[in-house]
């Protein structure tokens, strides 16, 4: 019997020899998106929608220490690239520790994407522990996609069944949206700076006018607006897909004050990003959108700066929506299927044979 406490004595010290804890400001952890990293806790912070993290490891499982300031959800896949399929839809609320991974032994990396925008929660990863070793994770992709939109880029309401349905966080998912799956489609990493209700000068129905996404845009985090973001990557091109919001409710804002803004936001990108391409997509949610974005473009005088709009058609408005008449992953399909040759003509990227999933 005491042989045997012995053993069992070595094994256990074995184990604990071979596992690893590190902090999430560890560099072998990759980020993708807007993070904040503080060296003294050990702690990054993150709250944008679509923020991703990848962890690599030699073990047979994994644990993820978090926090949240609310509560959010976040996609899961293990041993694959991203797709519209998560393995695992995980919950975060204050203080969690949770099973990334339990199986078999050997060399696995787990991506993370936060699903839900700044307003339901800021995350905050502490530690990762793994029985077994941590490896450098998979770099950020060479291309980069910049997003700026509203709801749409979030990904609100994509997996709720029908129009009719209302709003849950747990079906906001920006893995389903035109921005992820353009992403997927050119290889390269879609960053999404978003927040639903927000336009470039009016919110919807005029709610909180002061934090419209010229005014967000510089944020660090999206629901802080204390700490400018200091840029950590040059997108290949930024795509904004804006001003749904600001003709909603019928308070169309004149053609002037419209321009006026946009050129903010278009100098805003200017001087985080140098002179990258901009996309400008004027949406569907008013006829005069397309001339209006079209003007706003013209009068910035900016060189580098393109406009095209989705229209009325782009997608039907019953099968194609989710939650609160916003679209679906077959609604987002359809919207990237228009964007997709611009962006790949602006940036000069060939256009894959593959289907746009």
């Amino acid at each position: 019997m005491k042989r045997f406490n012995i053993i069992l004595a070595l094994l256990l010290c074995q184990a604990l020899c071979n596992a690893e804890t590190i902090k999430g400001t560890d560099s072998r952890i990759s980020y993708i998106g807007r993070v904040e990293q503080n060296a003294e806790t050990g702690i990054t912070s993150f709250d944008w929608s679509a923020t991703t993290l990848r962890i690599r490891f030699s073990g047979s499982n994994l644990y993820l220490k978090c926090s949240d300031t609310k509560r959010d959800y976040l996609n899961l896949w293990a041993d694959k690239g991203q797709s519209r399929k998560q393995d695992k839809t995980l919950c975060i609320e204050k203080d969690t520790l949770i099973c990334l991974f339990k199986g078999r032994k050997g060399v696995h990396e787990v991506t993370l994407q936060k699903r839900t925008e700044g307003e339901q929660g800021c995350i905050s990863i502490e530690e990762l522990s793994t029985d077994g070793k941590f490896l450098k994770a998979s770099a950020p992709k060479s291309r980069i996609i910049e997003f700026i939109g509203d709801s749409y880029t979030c990904g609100y309401g994509t997996e709720a069944p029908n129009r009719d349905t209302p709003f849950y966080a747990k079906d906001e998912n920006p893995a389903l949206t035109y921005a992820d799956i353009l992403g997927r489609y050119f290889d390269a990493e879609a960053i999404h700076i978003s927040h639903s209700g927000r336009g470039v000068l009016r919110n919807y129905d005029d709610f909180n006018q002061r934090e419209n996404m010229t005014k967000k845009y510089p944020q660090a985090f999206d629901e802080l607006k204390e700490d400018k973001w200091s840029p950590s990557y040059t997108p290949d091109i930024v795509v904004v897909y804006l001003g749904t919001n600001d003709v909603s409710t019928g308070k169309q804002p004149t053609l002037y004050a419209f321009c006026e803004q946009y050129k903010v936001l278009l100098n805003q990108i200017r001087e985080f990003h140098g002179d990258v391409p901009i996309l400008c997509v004027a949406s569907k949610a008013d006829e005069q959108m397309e001339y209006y974005v079209k003007e706003a473009v013209k009068r910035s005088k900016l060189d580098n700066v393109y406009s095209i709009a989705v229209q009325d058609q782009a997608h039907n408005n019953d099968t194609d929506l989710g939650a609160s008449w916003h679209p679906n992953y077959s609604g987002h399909r359809k919207v990237a299927s228009i964007m997709a040759p611009y962006i790949a003509t602006i940036a000069n990227w060939e256009m894959p044979f593959e289907t746009l999933e």
